[in-house]
């Protein structure tokens, strides 16, 4: 379980203008502008939770990320990993966690996979008997031995990623922390990536927390979305509950048997927004909150016989984009 209460951080940034030696002095004494990147954020985390923790750039997460990994000290509040604290037991809460950046490898760059999680093995000490059996599930799971002897630097983008997250489950960590794990990949490799995260999360159990910019990782992942704006959490809930809040609309599609006369479509009581028309197709926007999509349909019969109807719910991205 991953506990956050008031967490707070601040850092001293120098004048642009001083120099070198200024700059030290600047450093020694607390001299300089204060910049808060966290402002009081208080979060809990289950067991087998996967959740997406999101924001836009400078938004304060990955500042977050590197104080409940223990790399950070906060300048005030809590952090509690299973009731560790990341900073005063960092052995051994580390020893529960995996954490995967997305732009930076843990493995080493000229050496073969396979001889990188051999020291990873070493360094967690783990006995050759478990880390065989680990790697056998894993290659199971990932798919590992098709590059296990390729030297990490001659990895494409997409194995270097499945090595990756293999080397933060070498371990068996509780808790995973993925930071950008499909950046830069091309369609096909975030699909099996965004697989294997869902099994990680479902077969494994593992607790899965998410930073990402791309909404479909979200959408396909996530059961629960923390929105961080700016140091503050913005919003903490489901997807459906963002949707319903931020109150955009669903977008119903309705093709009719002849054109359409739109000369009743600004009626009051119609409950629904007429977007496009264009010949026999209809587009109107909608409250689902407030009217049933079978309503609309019922009241659309005002415009003919409808023989084909398609539905959307608002863009993910054009929700968070609201919420930034």
């Amino acid at each position: 379980m991953i506990e956050v209460k008031h967490l707070h951080k601040t850092f001293r940034i120098p004048a642009p203008h001083l120099s070198r030696w200024e700059r030290i002095k600047a450093a020694v004494t607390g001299d300089g502008a204060e910049k808060t990147a966290v402002r009081d954020i208080s979060f809990t985390v289950g067991p087998g939770e996967f959740v997406g923790y999101i924001g836009p750039n400078g938004a304060g997460k990955s500042t977050t990320i590197k104080m409940l990994t223990g790399i950070l000290h906060p300048t005030s509040g809590e952090v509690r990993i299973d009731g560790m604290s990341p900073h005063k037991d960092r052995r051994r809460v580390v020893s529960r966690l995996g954490v995967v950046f997305g732009q930076r490898s843990q493995l080493w760059w000229d050496l073969p996979v396979r001889d990188s999680f051999d020291i990873l093995c070493a360094m967690y000490r783990i006995d050759r008997q478990r880390q065989q059996r680990t790697l056998a599930e894993l290659d199971g799971l990932l798919g590992l031995g098709e590059f296990a002897d390729t030297p990490v630097r001659k990895l494409s983008l997409g194995q270097r990623m499945r090595a990756d997250l293999a080397a933060a489950l070498l371990h068996e960590p509780d808790i995973l922390f993925l930071d950008e794990p499909t950046i830069g990949l091309d369609v096909i490799a975030k699909r099996n990536i965004r697989g294997l995260l869902s099994k990680v999360n479902r077969e494994l159990g593992k607790t899965v927390l998410l930073t990402t910019h791309d909404m479909d990782d979200i959408e396909q992942l996530c059961d629960r979305v923390m929105v961080i704006n700016h140091g503050s959490l913005a919003y903490d809930g489901t997807i459906g509950e963002l949707r319903e809040r931020i109150g955009l609309p669903t977008i119903l599609r309705v093709s009719f048997e002849a054109a359409v006369s739109l000369d009743n479509a600004t009626e009051p009581e119609l409950g629904f927004t007429v977007a496009e028309a264009n010949g026999c197709e209809l587009t109107v926007h909608f409250n689902r909150q407030e009217l049933p999509a079978l309503e609309v349909l019922r009241r659309l019969e005002r415009y003919g016989t409808a023989q084909d109807v398609h539905m959307e719910e608002p863009d993910f991205e054009e929700i968070i984009h609201k919420v930034y």
